[in-house]
């Protein structure tokens, strides 16, 4: 079961928040506390995949569109091969059949400081991106989790720099 009735029960919806810089809009399913922790936990560190499909489909009917294209802001080469996965790729594979977008790896993540066990203020610096090519005009970016937002801020600016217009994103789950 990939995810059980009681933990479904106490998951809490995310509640709106304004877009980091550079978004246009933002959206996330739930909040990264109790159980919603727990499943971003088990899913980033435990390997726990089985809710993926059921997670990713449930945060592909949150954004409204339409977009051009669907990425996801990658992890390190280092984190993918230690985890053996990205999981923000996995969820962007389950978004990308509810909105009939195939997604395209329109980002690179070189290796760097990771952003988790920093403070708040450590985190504002964000992580750093290349884009792959000219992006189209309207990108949805997803991602695991929403702390600062300095991940999404950091994608959407590169992603707009390569030629984005507008940029936007969808998460897992977000800190209030």
């Amino acid at each position: 079961v990939p995810l059980c009735a009681a933990c479904a029960a106490a998951l809490d919806p995310a509640v709106e928040r304004d877009p980091p810089p550079g978004l246009d809009r933002v959206w996330s399913l739930v909040d990264y506390d109790g159980v919603g922790r727990d499943l971003v936990i088990s899913l980033k560190y435990d390997g726990r995949r089985d809710a993926v499909r059921l997670l990713g489909a449930a945060m592909g009917g949150l954004p409204e569109g339409p977009f051009d294209a669907l990425t996801w802001a990658p992890t390190s080469p280092s984190r993918r091969r230690a985890r053996g996965f990205d999981q923000a790729e996995l969820l962007a594979r389950q978004v990308g059949r509810i909105l009939r977008l195939r997604p395209r790896r329109l980002l690179e993540r070189p290796e760097g400081r990771v952003q988790t066990g920093h403070d708040r203020s450590d985190r504002l610096a964000g992580p750093h991106f290349t884009a792959r090519g000219t992006a189209p005009r309207r990108v949805l970016v997803v991602d695991d989790v929403m702390t600062t937002g300095s991940t999404l801020a950091a994608a959407a600016a590169t992603l707009r720099a390569a030629g984005a217009i507008e940029v936007c994103g969808v998460t897992l789950a977000s800190v209030r």
